[in-house]
């Protein structure tokens, strides 16, 4: 992937010391919808149990993993973090290492190659994805099952965001469309869920445009003009649906779906009012460093987070497959190729160092969750369950069973974290269950390849 620097680094870097004087502030009450604090015997879905915003994200990074160097030595909970996983020790206490979940619709079965595509689109999905480069059929992600029910509570349902250019479209893995891997959250089993990679687009999306002091209004009148065009379209579709034969009108009919859609959104924009504007300088784009490009990402997971626009969120760090170079570690190999080492030491050791470098990044986004005050007194952290892993297991091997994954979080006080869980070999989507049963969720009595909840969480 090709990028440009951008020739202002010192206002990105503003950007991030400015979001971290911003997030201090004990700002959320006022943005929480009235009466949500009044914690009663009915529990209120994606709430705490002291009424605070419930939050979950799922977080993968690419290529798998060196098994012996990620898990753990020890027992449940006398146990001690291999190399890649050392960057969590000061929040161990916070922490789930959860072994021996499985997504076994990844593997190739009678589909041969195309274990990048596979691991990306089965990892939320859970389901065996379609063969093709042109016919996607998927599944429904677990992020997406649960924003249908719980999206109401928030200006957005959900959030979806990548350091990867977005691709819907050609063929990418061995015969797989590119829409597999470079997708996370899919809403239907033929519907991807695009996320944004460019950070001031996020930011605009979240908060509108221009200078502090002037977005709600530009976001308003955006808003404002969206509904007029859209109410000419609708206008029009309806005197042109007179002259359509059976097969046009079914055309139309997708198209006008797909419009309604965009209406509910702005209705639900409005029912919330005005919206956040924190007081920082717009993202100027997409960074040169991928580092840095993870870095301000998290941050605008955090700051959705906080001024309470969505509880549920999505991040891919790189697709799985991706093949750059990490030089800002000083590793020039592509890393897709460096995990295939054909067991030589220095580039088993190379992978490692990327792997563990992927996790300072997650533990220092989970600092800044823990560091800040949530409206109930506790921390972010602690009112959150983030999900970080990979649909590959080994990256050597293309392997998809005991995928490397971590729970963070304590999920406002129902958690169990600073364990070492070892669940034999289940299915990851077992996990995923629990996890929309915290959320509230009630319509989901199994997902995907599920076979029970995973009840030791």
């Amino acid at each position: 992937m090709n990028r440009h620097p951008i020739p202002n680094q010192l206002g990105r870097r503003r950007f991030l010391k400015g979001v971290g004087a911003t997030l201090a502030l004990p700002a959320f009450q006022s943005m929480v919808p009235g009466g949500l604090l009044a914690a009663g015997p009915i529990r209120q879905v994606a709430t705490t149990r002291s009424g605070a915003p419930l939050r979950a994200a799922y977080i993968t990074f690419p290529n798998g993993s060196i098994p012996h160097l990620w898990w753990p030595e020890g027992n449940e909970t006398k146990f001690s973090f291999n190399d890649t996983l050392k960057p969590l020790e000061t929040l161990r206490d916070s922490v789930q290492v959860m072994g021996g979940l499985d997504q076994l619709n990844a593997t190739a079965g009678k589909d041969g190659g195309g274990d990048h595509a596979r691991g990306n689109s089965v990892f939320l999905t859970g389901v065996r994805i379609k063969k093709s480069a042109t016919d996607i059929r998927a599944g429904t992600s677990i992020d997406q099952a649960i924003a249908s029910e719980v999206g109401y509570m928030t200006r957005f349902p959900s959030l979806e965001l990548s350091c990867d250019p977005a691709r819907r479209a050609g063929a990418c893995d061995t015969g797989y469309s590119c829409a597999y891997q470079y997708n996370l959250a899919w809403k239907s089993p033929t519907n991807p869920m695009t996320p944004e990679s460019n950070p001031r687009k996020v930011f605009e999306r979240l908060f509108g445009e221009g200078s502090h002091g002037n977005r709600s209004d530009n976001a308003k009148q955006r808003m404002m003009n969206r509904r007029s065009i859209l109410d000419f379209v609708m206008t029009d579709a309806k005197r042109m649906q007179k002259n359509l034969d059976h097969h046009d009108r079914e055309k139309l009919n997708q198209y006008l779906t797909g419009i309604r859609e965009v209406e509910t959104r702005i209705e639900n924009l409005e029912r919330f009012g005005s919206t956040a504007d924190p007081d920082v300088a717009t993202p100027e784009g997409i960074p040169f460093s991928h580092g840095e490009h993870i870095d301000i990402m998290f941050e605008m997971m955090l700051l959705a987070f906080q001024t309470d626009s969505t509880r549920i969120s999505t991040l891919m760090l790189a697709h799985d497959g991706d093949n750059r170079s990490h030089e800002e570690i000083g590793i020039p190999e592509g890393h897709h190729e460096l995990t295939h080492h054909q067991n030589k030491a220095d580039r088993i050791a190379k992978v490692g160092r990327i792997d563990q470098w992927y996790v300072q990044k997650f533990a220092s986004f989970l600092t800044r969750l823990d560091q800040i005050e949530d409206i109930d007194g506790q921390s972010m952290l602690h009112n959150s369950m983030i999900l970080y892993g990979s649909g590959n297991a080994d990256g050597n091997r293309h392997s998809h069973d005991n995928l490397p994954i971590l729970l963070a979080g304590h999920g406002g006080g129902t958690l169990n974290p600073g364990r070492y869980v070892q669940s034999g070999s289940k299915p990851a989507t077992n996990l995923f269950l629990s996890m929309a049963d915290q959320m509230g969720v009630q319509s989901l009595p199994r997902f995907g390849d599920s076979t029970d909840r995973l009840t030791n969480v």
